[in-house]
């Protein structure tokens, strides 16, 4: 799906998405990846959803979010509460949706200027 939301100065927006890939600054990206607006990270390693772990969204934290959204690849699943802990303990944001949802929300929040990560499972 492409998205029509421009890009705010230097800040990194999705310009598409489909099953597997987003477009980012130009770039398509296949692979699971962090995004904050100031901030891009490939190749996060949890490719699919069995594989995320707790460790793994502790990832997000330096980045200092406000609210950080997960999505969980085509449909929504959430993960066991212990995974999300390092997120909830830090009194953060946590919101878990599908991946293309999590690409809409991503550029509506930066776009209004909030403190926004988005970790995108693409597979």
């Amino acid at each position: 799906m492409k998205l029509t939301l421009d890009s705010q100065g230097d800040a990194y927006t999705i310009s598409s998405y489909d099953r597997g890939r987003v477009v980012i600054a130009e770039q398509v990206l296949t692979r699971s990846l962090i995004l904050a607006p100031d901030r891009l990270l490939r190749d996060w390693p949890p490719q699919t959803f069995p594989e995320l772990r707790r460790e793994h969204l502790e990832w997000v934290l330096p980045m200092e979010p406000e609210l950080v959204l997960l999505g969980t690849g085509t449909r929504l699943r959430f993960p066991d509460p212990g995974i999300t802990l390092p997120v909830h303990s830090r009194r953060v944001g946590l919101e878990v949706m599908d991946t293309g949802a999590a690409c809409r929300t991503y550029n509506v929040l930066s776009a209004e200027g909030r403190r926004v990560v988005v970790a995108l499972l693409l597979a």
